[in-house]
């Protein structure tokens, strides 16, 4: 996942300042994500869960309200129905979205968990880590269709 990660910032970085700043969130999020599972249980998984959980509020807010926005409003002005595409992604990443809500709202402020409760964590981490990754899969195809394939145009406008 982490791989993907700087693959997408190679390929996107500097296109945009809101993009770049976007993906290294995402790098930050995927590199917490993977040391999240090896911490002590006790105040090192606490500290981590909470910074996990503001990371991924941070992510999908900068997303969904800065990113996608500008994609959107991108797309827009080339009439060539990339807005009805990135659309449909847009629908697609909100399932995720909302699995991430969930997580944040059943595990910020864990503290001293059960073996029960460590049990249905680490489940709900791991789903919600494929969500992420198929997220992340479908938001480079959002800037590949909105950003990308727009690329040359812009430059020659």
């Amino acid at each position: 996942m982490l791989e993907k990660c700087r693959n997408a910032k190679e390929r996107w970085g500097g296109v945009s300042r809101i993009i770049d700043h976007w993906l290294e969130q995402r790098q930050a999020l995927i590199s917490t994500f993977i040391k999240l599972p090896d911490q002590t249980v006790g105040e090192p998984l606490n500290n981590y869960v909470s910074l996990f959980c503001s990371q991924l509020i941070d992510y999908l807010s900068s997303g969904h309200f800065e990113v996608y926005e500008q994609l959107l409003r991108e797309g827009d002005e080339f009439h060539d129905g990339s807005v009805e595409k990135g659309q449909k992604l847009l629908y697609l990443i909100q399932r995720s979205t909302d699995m991430a809500l969930d997580f944040n709202d059943q595990n910020n402020g864990f503290n001293e968990p059960t073996l029960g409760e460590l049990r249905e964590f680490l489940n709900s981490l791991s789903t919600l880590g494929e969500a992420l990754e198929e997220r992340f899969e479908i938001e480079d195809q959002m800037i590949e269709v909105l950003h990308t394939s727009h690329k040359e145009q812009a430059a020659e406008a």
